[in-house]
C-alpha cells in the first residue's frame, strides 16, 4: 500500500497506541493525517511532534460518544479536507476490576466509547467510502479480543465485540472495495494501563511495535494483524489445551 497518497484519520490519537501509529504514518509520508482525540491540548503536542515532516495535519476534539457532535466534526472535516482514505479506529478506555465489583458508570463508558463510538465514526465513514467505492478500515481490538482476561470482563467483552464487528463488515463493505482490518496487540504499555494489575508472566510490548507491525500488516492485506509472539501463544494453547490455559489464567490473574 502506497502511503504517500493517503488521508488518514486515527481516533485515540493524542495517546499510546493511537499517538504510535501516527507518529509512524507520518515517518512514512502519509500526505494529510486526521487526527481525532477528546483532549485538545494533547492532540495539538502530537502535531507539533511531526510538525517538522511534510505531512498536513489536521487535528478534531471530538468526543466519540456524542454522536451528533462526531457526526458534524467528520462531515466537516470530510467536506473541508477532503475524502478519508483510511480510517484506523483506537480509541478506547480500560477499566480493571473483579465483574461483582464492577461500578455500572465504568462499565457504561467502556461500552459506549469502544463499541458505540467506533460504530458512530465507522458507519459516517464507510458510507462515504463506499461512494468512493474505496477505503480502508483498521478497527483496534486486542488479544483479549480472543482470549477473554478475568478481572478484564467488560472490556474483554467489547474487544471480543470489535473482532466480531470486523469480521461481519469485512464481508460488507467487500462489494464496495473497502478493506477491514482487525488489530490485535497484547498489553501494551501505556498510560491506560499505569492504574492496572498486570497479569504475572505477560510482558507489556511498546506502542511502537504495536504501530510497526500494523503498517507490515497493511503491505500484506492482512485482515487480522495479531501482535507479539505471546499473544499467539495464548491462542494456540486455549485452542489446544482450553483446560490449561484457564488454569494459567487463574494463576496469572491479578
Amino acid at each position: 500500500m502506497n502511503l504517500k497518497t493517503k488521508t488518514v484519520l486515527v481516533t485515540g490519537a493524542s495517546r499510546g497506541i493511537g499517538k504510535a501509529i501516527t507518529l509512524q504514518l507520518a515517518k512514512r509520508g502519509v500526505q494529510r493525517l486526521v487526527l481525532v482525540s477528546r483532549n485538545r491540548q494533547k492532540l495539538a503536542e502530537v502535531a507539533s511532534e511531526i510538525d517538522y515532516l511534510d505531512v498536513e495535519v489536521t487535528t478534531l476534539a471530538v468526543d466519540l460518544t456524542q454522536s451528533v457532535a462526531t457526526t458534524i466534526a467528520i462531515s466537516q472535516a470530510w467536506r473541508n479536507y477532503g475524502p478519508i482514505d483510511i480510517l484506523i479506529n483506537c480509541a478506547g478506555v480500560a477499566h480493571q476490576a473483579p465483574f461483582l465489583e464492577s461500578k455500572i458508570p465504568k462499565m457504561q463508558e467502556e461500552v459506549s466509547l469502544n463499541l458505540m463510538g467506533m460504530f458512530t465514526i465507522v458507519r459516517l465513514i464507510a458510507k462515504r467510502m463506499a461512494t468512493q467505492k474505496s477505503g480502508v478500515i483498521v478497527n483496534v481490538s486486542s488479544l483479549m479480543g480472543k482470549v477473554a482476561a478475568p478481572t478484564m470482563a467488560t472490556y474483554s467483552a467489547t474487544k471480543f465485540a470489535i473482532v466480531g464487528f470486523s469480521q461481519a463488515l469485512r464481508v460488507e463493505l467487500a462489494p464496495h472495495n473497502i478493506k477491514v482490518v482487525a488489530l490485535l496487540p497484547s498489553l501494551t504499555k501505556t498510560d491506560m494501563i499505569a492504574n492496572l494489575k498486570l497479569f504475572r508472566w505477560v510482558i507489556p510490548m511498546t506502542p511502537e511495535s504495536v504501530a510497526k507491525s500494523l503498517i507490515i500488516g497493511l503491505s500484506r492485506d492482512s485482515s487480522e494483524i495479531l501482535v507479539g509472539w505471546q499473544s499467539h501463544l495464548a491462542i494456540w494453547c486455549q485452542r489446544i489445551f482450553p483446560w490449561l490455559w484457564e488454569r494459567i489464567l487463574l494463576m496469572a490473574a491479578p
